[in-house]
């Protein structure tokens, strides 16, 4: 039977209080390090009877305390939409999404605060896993002991986990996920997520340039700072046919075309006409082409494209897909 995920955008829940088996996090990327996380909370709410339950915020608690210092070389990027990231969490048998807005009141709750508030008033807490560098209440004095304490003292287990590493013995970790896609080593990024990396979107109209090119395409916003090295990708689109459509993308503020555009993910989908105006779709990522260029003319500009088609049909027919 299907997952269906709560989400609750403040605490406590007021339509049940059934306890919880919970996990805090940024959960940015939903990488397998996550998804270890993840599939032990899943594991240990159904043995003891629990409701499997993800802590996460928004936005993420480094950009909110970057802005307030206006620091803004500090904001991470980002490697999932906050759509991506319910989707990902969701599909893990998480039964509950505490999904909270991090702001001025909630950083300046105390560790003690932190944990009446969120952990026993508002999830019912029996059972909490988290790294063994957490840290939270105001100037981050929390730390495992005074949790270890609470949890002695409230009725409910902290387990701890150490950090994931893959089959080399190599930490899986959202940091490790943004290097890779800041290089555009999507095979590393593939590897680390456990799956090729997407980006979900609904198709808007852009300034339709393509169409007078011979290049037609879907656009679909993609995050403020998003993670992903800009320049041109082959790809395949979901959710716009029964089947995934073969394509090539540009992902950038088009330097040609464009002086003060915001970041943008350009997608040419090859021998299909699909109206897709509104509808949600899922890039998924596959090749890295080429750098973003800014072009002395549009001629050169279609020539570059020409090759980029070219190149990105080959790949799809060396790989039968």
């Amino acid at each position: 039977m299907k997952n269906t995920l709560k989400i609750y955008r403040s605490l406590p829940r007021h339509d049940n209080n059934c306890p919880s088996a919970v996990t805090i996090g940024n959960f940015d990327g939903v990488h397998r390090g996550h998804q270890t996380i993840l599939a032990r909370v899943a594991h240990i709410a159904e043995q003891r009877e629990l409701a499997s339950t993800v802590m996460t915020f928004h936005p993420h608690p480094r950009v909110f305390f970057a802005r307030k210092v206006n620091r803004p070389e500090l904001v991470p990027t980002q490697i999932s939409s906050l759509r991506d990231k319910v989707w990902g969490i969701e599909r893990l048998n998480i039964q509950q999404l505490a999904l909270l807005r991090f702001n001025d009141a909630l950083a300046n709750l105390s560790a003690d605060e932190f944990v009446e508030q969120m952990l026993i008033q508002g999830l019912s807490t029996r059972w909490l896993l988290v790294g063994e560098d957490f840290r939270y209440g105001h100037k981050r004095l929390g730390d495992i002991e005074h949790l270890r304490r609470a949890g002695r003292r409230n009725g409910f287990e902290v387990e701890i986990i150490t950090d994931v590493v893959d089959e080399h013995g190599h930490r899986i970790s959202s940091s490790e996920v943004r290097t890779a896609l800041a290089v555009g080593n999507l095979e590393r990024a593939a590897h680390l997520l456990g799956h090729p990396y997407r980006i979900s979107g609904h198709v808007v109209h852009g300034k339709k340039l393509g169409r007078t090119l011979g290049y037609p395409t879907l656009n679909v916003r993609v995050p403020e700072l998003c993670a992903v090295r800009s320049g041109i990708y082959i790809v395949r689109a979901y959710g716009l046919a029964e089947q995934p459509l073969n394509g090539v993308a540009s992902l950038g503020v088009r330097p040609t075309v464009d002086e003060a555009g915001r970041i943008l993910l350009e997608v040419h989908l090859f021998d299909c006409n699909i109206d897709a105006y509104g509808k949600l779709t899922r890039i998924e990522f596959l090749k890295f082409l080429r750098d973003e260029e800014k072009f002395p003319d549009l001629p050169t500009m279609t020539a570059a494209i020409d090759n980029d088609a070219q190149r990105a049909r080959d790949y799809f027919s060396l790989h039968g897909l």
